[in-house]
């Protein structure tokens, strides 16, 4: 027993010890926890004040943070000087410049800017300061940061970062802006005394989306940074201007598919081909999938086998049941809106009293998920290749206010060339520039944190999916798997770096690249920026890979599928007949389908 005692003695842990010197002890012992009680006082009191003088100096540091970063951005833009026509402000008296900025600042409080009032004009004018750019020649001074002067000196630059709002005074500057597969920035506009640009790095955009260059024989702005603009102004409406980009990169990219247009003269003869089409013709030939909604067949028309189809027959009550009525609509109009290489045609719906049917393009190589199965996993080159087409696939539907949400391997049919073909638009819903869904779907292994977390999502959901697409592909499986979903939920929040990764399958630039796009903060995703999915094309994973080659169906997949006639359906699984006959169905929800 830990705890004995006699008359005299007490036992404590196996110690025999007399009462009385315990009893003398105590006292003592008393005291000690009273000492040590007021020395941890002590202690506590003067890490308070020290906590209190650590806060008094942040607060300081603060400030004079916030001053430097005033002068900063006014040294920043002092970089080189003007030509000719103006003075360098190197070499002016302080009374000529005080001189010059009092009057720059009553000139700018008298013109009215893009609805700004002139008395909100004189108030950014306050804090602006001058800074002169232009190319140099013979006798100008380069201030501060020098630069080269053949060509145009570069107020801003495209894709870096920026806190500065700019006014031109005098002179004139050239916009350009890097559209994707062009060699050189594209010429947007030109702009001249009074314009005014960066104002994106006002209302939080520090990302520069456009080359502004100054033009001969110089060009002098007012400057001003964020913090003393908001000091100052606060609202920011009367800068938001729309400046056409998001339209200019839409009709960019539409051009950068020109086998859209054959494309589409295809599809469109097929389906006029197909317009009399009955249910009655078509032939059942081999089950190629089957799912809780119904079945996939490989079907032909009349008998003749030389050319098939895919029929996805989705039971009505099951749909009604699950509420999926909305989600099957949508997969019906998304599908017949596409025209992509890279996602399966949809040719003709029919309808009857228990099923609802989408009649397809059919990819004979099977689902990625049974080739990856087989395989076990897939090598980097061969990961490479495959998410390389998902990627084109998804830079057309998000060119398309579209995003996808439910990117995984049995989603990714391989065609008879080995190239794949995004299948499955149940979940894929239209979503317009900047705006967020909150629909909770997807496969749980796919969700992304913000999904699960109900925060709100847009096509960076689709970023994130390309992540875990990428670590299945290499790995085998999906990095967050458990039993349960809501386990899975929570090894998704626990993120990326939580994985045990890199490892033997999965190497360095594979996990740095799988670790950019699963960010926890779907802003700061790998291709989220304004440069979009080229952003994913140009990393270092990507290093050499030949878009061009993939684009044009002219680069080897990895792997071929043996496909000996349009019959064979030998790369799906094998599926018994269905002799289980659903209910009818008649509440009308697919009138019009």
């Amino acid at each position: 027993m830990p705890f004995m005692k006699s008359s005299k003695t007490i036992t404590i842990s196996g110690k025999t010890l007399n009462i009385e010197d315990v009893q003398r002890l105590i006292p003592e012992l008393e005291n000690d926890i009273l000492r040590k009680d007021r020395i941890i006082h002590e202690y506590k009191s003067v890490h308070d004040t020290y906590r209190q003088k650590i806060r008094e100096l942040e607060e300081q540091l603060l400030f004079f943070q916030a001053e430097c970063d005033k002068l900063r951005s006014v040294l920043e833009q002092t970089t080189v000087s003007a030509t000719t026509p103006y003075k360098c402000l190197s070499q002016k008296s302080s009374a000529e410049m005080l001189v010059d900025d009092l009057q720059n600042k009553t000139a700018l409080s008298n013109v009215k800017y893009n609805n700004i009032t002139s008395n909100r004009s004189k108030k950014v004018a306050v804090s602006a300061e001058p800074a002169l750019f232009g190319k140099g020649e013979e006798g100008s001074v380069l201030q501060h940061h020098p630069k080269s002067t053949t060509g145009g000196h570069y107020i801003l630059r495209e894709g870096e970062k920026g806190n500065t709002f700019f006014v031109i005074n005098s002179g004139s500057v050239r916009i350009t802006q890097q559209m994707e597969d062009e060699i050189e920035p594209r010429e947007i506009r030109i702009m001249g005394p009074g314009d005014f640009f960066g104002e994106k790095a006002l209302l939080g955009e520090q990302i520069r989306t456009a080359n502004v260059i100054a033009m001969n024989p110089g060009v002098e702005v007012l400057t001003l940074d964020r913090v003393s603009f908001l000091n100052l102004i606060g609202d920011l409406e009367a800068l938001k201007r729309d400046y056409g980009d998001n339209e200019r990169r839409r009709t960019h990219k539409e051009k950068r598919h020109p086998s859209n247009e054959l494309l589409n003269r295809e599809r469109c003869a097929m389906m006029n081909e197909l317009k009399d089409l009955q249910l009655k013709h078509l032939k059942r030939i081999a089950t190629l999938g089957v799912g809780g909604f119904g079945r996939v067949e490989l079907v032909c028309i009349n008998n003749d086998k030389s050319r098939t189809f895919a029929l996805k027959a989705m039971k009505k009550k099951h749909i009604v049941d699950t509420k999926q009525q909305e989600h099957i609509f949508s997969e019906r109009n998304i599908l017949f809106d596409l025209n992509s290489d890279w996602i399966v045609n949809l040719y003709k719906t029919f309808r009857d009293s228990k099923y609802v049917y989408m009649l397809l393009e059919a990819c004979l190589g099977g689902e990625l998920w049974t080739t990856l199965r087989d395989h076990g996993h897939f090598d980097e080159f061969t990961a490479r290749f495959y998410i390389a087409c998902v990627l084109e696939a998804l830079d057309y539907i998000h060119s398309k206010n579209i995003i996808y949400r439910d990117l995984k391997p049995e989603n990714c049919l391989i065609t008879s060339s080995g190239y794949i073909k995004l299948v499955d638009f149940g979940f894929a819903k239209r979503l317009a520039s900047g705006r967020k869904t909150w629909t909770f779907c997807g496969t749980p292994e796919y969700v992304s944190p913000e999904i699960i977390l109900n925060k709100g999502h847009d096509r960076s959901a689709d970023l994130w999916s390309v992540g875990i697409f990428t670590c299945e592909l290499l790995l085998g499986r999906p990095p967050f798997q458990a039993a349960d979903p809501m386990k899975t939920y929570t090894l998704i929040l626990k993120g990326v770096d939580a994985l045990d990764i890199p490892n033997k399958r999965m190497g360095k630039a594979a996990t740095t690249f799988v670790k950019k796009l699963c960010k926890d903060n779907p802003a700061e995703r790998l291709g989220i920026g304004i440069a979009g999915i080229n952003d994913i094309r140009k990393n270092r994973w990507f290093m050499g890979f030949d878009w061009e080659g993939l684009r044009s169906r002219t680069a080897k997949p990895p792997l071929i599928p043996r496909i000996e006639n349009a019959s064979d359906h030998r790369n799906f699984d094998d599926y018994e007949v269905d002799n289980d006959i659903p209910p009818d169905e008649f509440s009308g929800w697919d009138e019009g389908f």
